[in-house]
């Protein structure tokens, strides 16, 4: 008959939990009637702080602030993106500017409340991860914990008898499960093994790569160096200070270290669809460039399109946009020509590239030779519609009937006041409009057109026209370890996720009789179905080493068992089923190794009267034992 165990229950509950400690690196908490508040003193109250800061809880919640407080760099203006934006809303917002500019939501990425949360949570993560590696390197260099006391209470659990020798079957165990790359070892009548480490080293994985990303992300603000320029047809670009239309770095960046390199625009690609109801979307963008690098280096022939950069000198070359820019030639009162070139002009309707520019030439002269500075401002249409249209507006993105519309001023363009100024806006504050018997001097021009102006003060010439491009020049040293980063979260988050943590036990005792007892049991850091499944597997594997044995008890022992078997499953299970095994060979009376599910705790009969099993119908803490476990 089955003894009844004297071992107390907590003292089972306390082993069992033992066999299941350090399956995780998370820090345990400490039970409510358990917590040691800190001392009063500067000391204790650190240790308090220091122990919230670097508990998963706050980082999750700092990370959760780090993702709002990015939500208003992308609603609102920023200063180092668009400062022409950023004075329209003040302009707009007269009531909100103020108080924005306090909050810092026009420079959210470098005011003091984000810095403040980044750096929080580079410290959280920092003195999260460090004390979880210690003890997970530990981990490594340790072994697997004795077996329970009673296997019977871990969540997946099996039994057979054997004629074999408790050593062999030992040795067999132990074997088989080295060979399915568990770490395994003999300690006392049992194999302890343990499998799945890759689980906790893809946590932190996951977390030291957070880690490489908010580094990256800092390398990339404090080195990084952003600029942009527009490149007409046949002009060129160096990677000076002086060649950038507009340019910004970060704080420790140094633009002496601008790297020597630059390119020339050859000719601009342009296509667009010129039926169907996509007519006039953009098919192709692509800019012919022929670059170098060095002082001396080569030039080498390329190419750029849209989301497709020129990489050169740990710099990336983006295509941004591009429009088209009037070829005119100004000719002052004397019969001198003052000016010929390309005169870039601003899209403002993409999707026909209606544009706006001027043309400012501060050395004309009349035919007395004064001074007379000359100005024109006016708009380019590739495609005009023609009279009759009923619009001055573009019709079509390409270059089917250009034309150019200009109106002249002249006077002081109050280039030589030391103001900045823009060179696609016309100060008219001191000059004045050209006019011919009382109406304003203005002229639609076709290439080769020329509109001359009143007084005999000269001519512009409309020559013809060329396309420009604007270039983003952008260098980000965290990109490459971003990028790393990434790479890496998504290898750990997967092994955190498809690894399973858990240990197994084989015990080998003999009984009474003579027969060697066989017990298999398994436990994992989280509820899997996968477990009585790898279980039976591994049940069923050494059962080869560890055949069955034919039953030598009497039928009246065996009758008795089957009661006691019966009383004790009906006890301790009235929901759970066992889980799926092959069915029993017909041989007289064998019992398959059959594994437990998490709830289900029902023994074998004959082995554990032989050997004195601490299980017993009579014990009435059996009926919660399996839910315990």
């Amino acid at each position: 008959m089955a003894s009844k165990t004297d071992t107390p229950r907590d003292a089972d509950d306390a082993e069992v939990g033992a066999a299941g400690s350090q399956l995780s690196t998370a820090p345990e908490e400490e039970a409510a009637g358990e917590v040691s508040l800190p001392s009063l003193g500067p000391i204790g109250w650190a240790r308090w702080f220091w122990r919230q800061l670097t508990s998963m809880r706050v980082a999750l919640i700092l990370l959760f602030l780090l993702s709002l407080g990015a939500i208003p760099g992308s609603l609102v203006p920023q200063t180092s993106i668009d400062p022409t934006k950023v004075e329209q809303f003040r302009t707009d917002h007269p009531t909100l500017a103020p108080l924005y500019d306090k909050l810092g939501l026009f420079h959210v990425y470098s005011s003091v409340w984000f810095s403040a949360i980044y750096l929080l949570l580079f410290i959280s993560l920092i003195g999260c991860i460090v004390p979880r590696s210690w003890q997970f390197v530990g981990q490594l260099r340790s072994r697997p914990p004795r077996a329970p006391r009673r296997l019977t209470r871990l969540p997946a659990y099996t039994t057979w008898r054997t004629d074999r020798a408790p050593d062999e079957v030992l040795g067999a165990a132990q074997r088989l499960l080295k060979k399915r790359r568990f770490r395994a070892h003999t300690v006392d009548d049992a194999v302890a093994a343990e499998k799945g480490y890759l689980r906790e080293a893809g946590n932190l994985i996951f977390h030291v790569s957070l880690i490489v990303i908010l580094v990256a992300v800092a390398v990339g603000s404090l080195w990084k160096s952003e600029g942009g320029k527009l490149v007409v047809e046949g002009d060129g670009f160096a990677n000076s200070l002086t060649q950038y239309d507009n340019f910004k770095s970060g704080a420790f960046y140094d633009t002496d270290d601008l790297e020597p390199f630059g390119f020339s625009l050859k000719s601009f690609d342009a296509s667009y669809e010129r039926t169907g109801p996509q007519k006039g979307t953009p098919r192709e963008f692509r800019a012919n460039i022929s670059s170098f690098q060095g002082a001396d280096g080569k030039e080498h022939q390329g190419k750029i399109e849209v989301n497709h950069p020129l990489e050169i000198a740990d710099s990336k070359i983006f295509l941004l946009s591009h429009g088209y820019a009037p070829v005119v030639e100004v000719t002052d009162g004397r019969g001198k020509q003052v000016y010929s070139g390309a005169v870039p002009f601003l899209p403002q309707d993409m999707q026909n590239y209606t544009s706006t520019g001027v043309v400012k030439v501060p050395n004309a002269q009349t035919a007395a030779g004064k001074r007379n500075q000359l100005g024109f401002s006016g708009f380019f249409v590739p495609t005009y519609g023609g009279k009759g249209s009923g619009s001055m507006f573009s019709t079509f993105p390409a270059l089917d009937n250009p034309r150019l519309t200009l109106t002249a001023y002249h006077g002081d363009l109050g280039v030589d006041s030391g103001l900045p100024q823009s060179v696609y806006q016309l100060e008219k504050k001191n000059l004045k409009q050209y006019k011919q018997d009382g109406r304003a001097v203005a002229q639609m021009m076709k290439p080769g057109e020329t509109m001359k102006l009143p007084g005999g003060d000269g001519s512009i010439k409309f020559v013809g026209v060329k396309q420009w491009a604007t270039f983003q020049v952008s260098h980000q040293p965290g990109n490459g370890l971003a990028l790393i980063g990434a790479i890496a979260i998504l290898i750990g988050l997967a092994g955190s996720l498809f690894i399973q943590r858990r240990r197994v036990w084989v015990r080998a005792v003999r009984g009474a009789d003579g027969v060697t007892v066989v017990e298999m049991a398994g436990l994992g850091r989280s509820e899997s179905a996968r477990l009585p499944e790898e279980l039976a597997d591994l049940a069923g594997a050494l059962e080869a080493d560890a055949p069955l044995a034919a039953e030598t008890a009497s039928d009246s022992d065996a009758e008795a068992g089957t009661d006691t078997a019966t009383d004790t499953a009906t006890a301790t299970d009235t929901s759970a089923k066992p889980a799926p095994v092959p069915a029993p060979s017909p041989a007289a009376d064998e019992k398959k190794p059959t594994p437990t599910g998490s709830e289900n705790t029902a023994k074998s009969t004959g082995s554990t009267d032989s050997v004195g099993s601490t299980d017993s119908a009579d014990d009435p803490a059996d009926p919660s034992e399996g839910a315990r476990a």
